[in-house]
């Protein structure tokens, strides 16, 4: 007669559905937001130079309408958080209970 000591029939959760640990997390959130930082400060030192130099007023206010919307994109990209990469298996899976019935009659 076999015993089984402390095995169970279930099955194992999958680890490749755990999220990514929380440092690595605001790491990819902070290079994401000093990345548009970077290119709205690139955009408004480009929109004075057209301004300026150049006299290209159209491609200066084009620039400088970059500058002032990508604050707003960098702070929602940067609160955005991680996607998964793929569910995977539950980890719950379904249950073998029987549903609670109403009163009968």
């Amino acid at each position: 007669m076999e015993r089984s000591r402390g095995r169970r029939d279930a099955e194992v959760p999958s680890i490749t559905s755990a999220s990514v640990p929380h440092t690595e997390e605001l790491d990819g959130r902070m290079k994401r937001y000093a990345l548009s930082m970077g290119i709205r400060s690139v955009c408004f030192v480009l929109a004075v130079l057209a301004a300026t130099w150049l006299h290209w007023l159209v491609v200066a206010l084009l620039l400088m309408a970059a500058a002032i919307v990508l604050p707003y994109v960098a702070v929602v990209m940067a609160n955005a958080g991680v996607r998964r990469k793929g569910a995977g298996p539950s980890p719950f899976g379904p249950e073998d209970r029987p549903s609670i019935e109403g009163p009968r009659g």
